[in-house]
């Protein structure tokens, strides 16, 4: 476990959760590593993993799989809920030495769990800045990560070992590599991924159907992500659900002002505030 040594194109990578990440992770190094296992509960995607050569070789069930332990890397790819169970699971069907990584959406529960791992893993958090609302491997383009950032969270026992192999990886797939700790990755991603998946939600919920006819583009993105499915997003809510209220309560205040500004009709104080709104949008997109 101490080497400082990993070489992606002689390694072995298993990958449990073979959905939209998942899927699109395998397809991204496909042909940049010695072999790629897949695992995944839905026959379906497996048989649609192994007929497309997504994967060399595939699993509806680590546990019983023999060639799992000839893994040098297992790559958590599911939703937090499972990815806790199975860093919970993982030491009684992998007894030999690995890395492990996740792409969990939150990473303050995972980054626990890790800790609580046997010495002989090597875990590192991760989490890659990408996706799309339609999931599953159906779904999956081996693109998909490009240009992505892809933040990483260390634990103290996390290797250079470990740290060069993630590097590897995220160079692979030809996405931007960040280093932050779990609590503030947590913190970072509630005001800039789960609220507006939570705004989304609001505005689609708030639109009457019998407007779908003259629902235009700005409409569409703006309410994009509120066609993810709930399976996803409600480990999580549930996992970062503090930071989630902090960031809510913000976005309730500056509702409110907006209301409010409205309702007196005081269009100077709405036009400062929309002016603000732009600015600060500009900034946030770097323009």
């Amino acid at each position: 476990m101490n080497e400082p040594d990993f070489n992606l194109a002689e390694s072995k990578i298993a990958i449990v959760g073979l959905g939209l990440m998942g899927g699109s992770l395998a397809l991204g190094l496909r042909g940049k590593c010695a072999a790629l296992y897949g695992f995944d509960p839905h026959l379906p995607t497996l048989e649609l993993a192994l007929s497309q050569q997504i994967v060399d070789y595939a699993d509806s069930d680590p546990a019983r799989s023999s060639v799992l332990p000839e893994a040098d890397i297992v790559i958590l790819s599911a939703p937090v809920p499972a990815i806790l169970t199975l860093l919970e699971q993982l030491p009684s069907f992998m007894p030999n030495s690995c890395i492990v990584m996740d792409l969990g959406s939150t990473k303050k529960q995972i980054v626990d769990a890790m800790t609580r791992l046997p010495d002989r893993f090597d875990p590192i958090g991760g989490h890659p800045i990408c996706g799309k609302e339609k999931l599953s491997l159906a779904n999956a383009e081996r693109t998909l990560y490009y240009a992505a950032s892809f933040l990483l969270t260390p634990l103290e026992r996390t290797s250079p070992r470990a740290l060069s192999a993630a590097r590897q990886i995220i160079e692979a797939l030809g996405a931007r590599m960040s280093l932050l700790n779990a609590a503030e990755h947590d913190r970072i991603l509630a005001s800039t991924s789960h609220l507006p998946f939570l705004l989304a939600s609001a505005l689609a919920l708030a639109t009457p159907n019998d407007v779908a006819a003259f629902v235009g583009t700005g409409f569409k993105s703006t309410s994009r992500v509120a066609g993810t499915p709930s399976s996803m997003m409600l480990g999580v809510l549930q996992s970062n659900r503090e930071n989630v209220l902090n960031v809510l309560h913000g976005l309730q205040k500056e509702i409110s002002g907006i209301e409010s500004a409205l309702a007196s009709e005081d269009f100077l104080q709405l036009e400062t505030i929309l002016d603000r709104s732009r600015s600060n949008y500009q900034t946030l997109i770097g323009n």
